[in-house]
């Protein structure tokens, strides 16, 4: 079992910077795959970026790549999302993920385990 808390949402300016947390709950953290999802008004769902239980491998939405940044610290049980340069469209709830399979790159299935979302609103 895994528990998931995100935290770091909040207002900021076009072309500002925000890092989302979240941090895990269990023993086996160490050895699961983490991932960011985002939802934005009247939109589905949709994949942000994901990294593999030992943090070497990280994969991104073609929408983010250079802008966003994910990273995890197993000794710390926190995965993070480092987003720069922001945009109003990326205004959305961002939720972080888990799942004893590993994302990969064709891609990763839908997770086992979700946080409650985050809010990230994006001003012009």
């Amino acid at each position: 079992q895994v528990q998931l808390v995100e935290s770091g949402g909040g207002l900021v300016q076009a072309g500002g910077s925000l890092r989302l947390s979240c941090a895990a709950s269990g023993r086996t953290f160490s050895f699961y795959g983490m991932g960011w999802f985002r939802q934005a008004p009247g939109k589905e769902r949709e994949f942000v970026a994901a990294t593999t239980s030992s943090g070497i491998k990280t994969y991104y939405a073609d929408s983010v790549k250079g802008r966003f940044t994910m990273s995890r610290d197993n000794a710390k049980n926190t995965v993070y999302l480092q987003m720069k340069s922001l945009k109003p469209e990326y205004t959305a709830v961002y939720y972080c993920a888990a799942d004893s399979e590993q994302p990969r790159t064709k891609g990763w299935r839908v997770p086992d385990y979700w946080g409650q979302g985050t809010q990230v609103t994006v001003s012009s």
